[in-house]
């Protein structure tokens, strides 16, 4: 079984100004001065430890690639939300994880709020298997399109154009913020599960090409992901 998931998470402010010693400045220049002293890339995009979980999708899917389960969360009690998908992720005994990034960015933060909260990780989390870099049941999509490293990450966004099926449709990633402090949390899971879903569409794009999945198999499966994943652009269930 493998666990595709993606995370939403927004500047964990108070821990921000106590890194900064900056107790009272607004919030706005806060972040800008986070962004200029503590991340490490042009665009000010902040390292994982900086973050904090406000959302989570992840999908089952079967060694076959077919979809399994869908499981998700949302909320303000991110110490739930930790425990809710390490409860997921133990499901199965001998999980895989594919996801965009998720090596840099996601396990990351899984990592940092688990030891803020006093958590423990499923314990496969650290398995050789999962820690390997060059992993075959811990696939990031942006290593394995890069070659490591060797070529620069392609974006999901970008991966979509290029097999011409149009992500991000319910929201960007700089936008999660602006709906958290608007209380839209059920979008945020939204947005999420259309992130999720589209993981797995490029994935399936990929072990077809690479010779992983027959034609036919590789034909049903993208039928169906293309179907859920335009019944989730259409907009959140009321």
């Amino acid at each position: 079984m493998f666990f595709i998931f993606d995370l939403e998470t927004i500047p964990d402010i108070d821990f921000i100004r106590q890194v900064l010693n900056d107790p009272d400045s607004e919030e706005d220049k806060l972040l800008e001065r986070a962004s200029e002293e503590l991340a490490r890339n042009a665009s000010g995009f902040l390292p994982p430890m900086y973050h904090r979980m406000v959302s989570w999708v992840g999908l089952w899917i079967e060694n076959t690639g077919g979809p399994k389960q869908k499981v998700a969360w949302s909320g303000e009690d991110e110490k739930e939300g930790l425990l809710k998908i390490f409860d997921a992720i133990g499901t199965y005994k001998d999980f895989g994880l594919i996801h965009h990034n998720g090596k840099g960015f996601d396990i990351p933060v899984l990592t940092y709020r688990a030891m803020k909260h006093g958590l423990q990780m499923p314990v496969r989390m650290n398995d050789y298997d999962i820690r390997y870099r060059y992993s075959k049941h811990n696939v990031d999509l942006v290593d394995e399109f890069s070659n490591y490293g060797a070529s620069s990450w392609p974006k999901l966004k970008h991966l979509g154009q290029l097999i011409g099926i149009p992500f991000k449709q319910t929201g960007e990633g700089n936008e999660v913020f602006a709906m958290y402090k608007r209380g839209e949390l059920d979008l945020i899971e939204h947005y999420c599960y259309e992130d999720v879903m589209a993981t797995y569409i490029v994935w399936l794009y990929f072990e077809f090409t690479a010779g992983h999945i027959p034609e036919d198999q590789f034909n049903n499966l993208r039928d169906r992901a293309m179907s859920k994943l335009e019944e989730i652009q259409s907009g959140p269930p009321k």
